[in-house]
């Protein structure tokens, strides 16, 4: 009987809704003992808060604030230690980014999301961090809150290395075909032109290959990718050498010595075929005559005298 007194009465638990045990309605919406507690304390934690920062200032100088993320369950509580913080001081103070060149301003201040004087505990490095990096231009970005209030930003953006043409459309992209930009374009200064599919991401290989023959790079006005197999060098002066698959890079120290020994790039040529590895076919000009015959060599059809 001792036993079955000590028992809770029914009356004395905790109502339940009729669904399956969950807590009713009115329960969910009153305040935890906890929330109550802060929003009663409120004006007791900002000298706590405030105390709290000045010695972490005074004794570790830019010691870095631990994260508060505002999103979760318990994101409530975290506003209100933002906000408690904030009237305690902690606010947002100078924000410096560092790195930026090319990347809009505007798309920087929208993924920073705080200005001057809001709450630094609501500022999240991490989320910031996320955002910036989700911006084509930048790489990486490394976000850092200080108990000062300042916030300090570092970000490291992609470098524009050639421009692509694909189905009529331009854009600057880097070396990994990322495209950057697809305005401004002649805002970088002379790129190196990639025309075809996969060409923007194919490009690199073949541009390092070429530039090892500076005699050749100078006259090299597009690399395009036929079919997604094999590349054709377009010169300024309309030429065409058709390279063979996967062996680019001897065709290109081939072609390079062919250009010292017999100028053949200047000649009034079309197309230089290298696609076979033991002939080289060229296809002059319509209308162009041969080159003229050196002197004192005799020539086939000529007369012997």
């Amino acid at each position: 009987m001792a036993r079955s007194s000590a028992r809770a009465r029914p009356e004395d638990r905790t109502r339940l809704a009729s669904d399956g045990g969950r807590p009713s309605r009115a329960a969910l919406q009153r305040p935890s003992g906890l929330r109550l507690w802060l929003r009663r304390k409120k004006p007791w934690l900002r000298p706590v808060l405030f105390g709290m920062a000045g010695l972490a200032l005074v004794g570790g100088g830019a010691v870095t604030v631990a994260a508060i993320q505002p999103a979760g369950p318990f994101s409530w509580l975290a506003q209100s230690v933002a906000e408690a913080a904030a009237d305690a001081g902690l606010t947002v103070g100078e924000i410096v980014v560092r790195g930026q060149q090319n990347t809009p301003k505007e798309l920087i201040r929208a993924a920073i999301g705080v200005g001057r004087g809001d709450p630094l505990l609501s500022f999240s490095p991490s989320q910031v961090k996320e955002r910036l990096e989700s911006i084509a231009w930048i790489e990486q970005a490394e976000v850092q809150r200080h108990l000062s209030g300042n916030i300090v930003i570092e970000i490291h953006e992609r470098k524009p290395f050639a421009i692509w043409q694909h189905q009529g459309d331009f854009a600057v992209v880097d070396r990994e075909g990322r495209v950057v930009s697809a305005d401004t374009l002649d805002a970088f200064g002379p790129l190196p032109l990639l025309v075809g599919d996969g060409a923007d991401k194919r490009g690199a290989a073949l541009y390092d290959l070429v530039r090892q023959q500076p005699e050749l790079q100078q006259r090299v006005q597009a690399l395009v990718l036929i079919s997604e197999r094999r590349w054709n060098l377009r010169l300024y002066n309309g030429i065409d050498v058709l390279l063979p698959e996967g062996h680019e890079a001897a065709a290109i120290h081939r072609l390079a010595e062919l250009q010292k020994t017999a100028a053949l790039l200047d000649r009034p040529v079309q197309t230089i075929d290298m696609r076979l590895p033991d002939r080289l076919v060229v296809r002059q000009q319509p209308g162009a005559e041969p080159p003229a015959p050196e002197h004192g060599r005799k020539t086939r059809g000529s007369s012997r005298g």
